[in-house]
């Protein structure tokens, strides 16, 4: 079984992540953000049209390698996807139909390879600071709104879409997030 936890930037997704990966550590395996691993092992981002699907290309690739990977490595854990391979979609500077010829591949196939999308939208949705201990995150709060407009457009296809809101406690938004993913994990557990 495979989740996708996304959003826009500024969310909570990966504090949710962090928190969750502790307290189960051996019911799932937490497949880490590709593009985070991309732009701290040096590649910069760019505003130039052809490095840009160049870049989501080679996230789109890595993301879905490092979910096999752990699908291999942890067999019998859920898998618990930081993004998905449809995330890239939000960030492409062309269409969509352009996305998924150059990457080869189909918008039904690739949601299809997630049993479930829990979705953290952005503080920057309504108004809130996104500030974020992560060096490779750096949208402004505009950008941060029109990216989790764009991922949520995206990822509500899924027929088990999942949405935490913000709220005006971040703990208290981590706090549901946390307890939608358990109770999605439970009740894929059990199936």
């Amino acid at each position: 079984m495979q989740v996708v936890v996304t959003g826009g930037p500024g969310g909570g997704k990966t504090t949710a992540l962090d928190l969750f990966r502790r307290e189960l550590v051996h019911k799932i395996a937490v497949v880490p953000e590709a593009a985070t691993l991309l732009f701290s092992g040096g590649i910069t981002r760019s505003d130039n049209d052809q490095t840009l699907r160049m870049i989501q290309k080679t996230i789109f690739q890595l993301q879905k390698n490092l979910e096999e990977i752990h699908k291999r490595q942890f067999p019998d854990r859920l898998l618990v996807c930081d993004r998905g391979s449809l995330d890239g979609l939000a960030y492409w500077p062309g269409t969509e139909s352009d996305f998924f010829k150059d990457v080869n591949s189909t918008f039904d196939y690739e949601i299809a390879r997630y049993d479930a999308v829990i979705f953290f939208e952005s503080a920057a949705a309504t108004g809130h600071d996104i500030s974020s201990n992560n060096p490779v995150r750096n949208e402004s709060s505009e950008q941060a709104v029109q990216l989790d407009k764009k991922l949520q457009k995206i990822w509500s296809r899924h027929p088990h879409f999942y949405f935490v809101g913000t709220s005006e406690s971040f703990v208290r938004k981590i706090m549901f997030g946390i307890m939608t993913i358990e109770n999605v994990i439970n009740r894929y557990h059990r199936s």
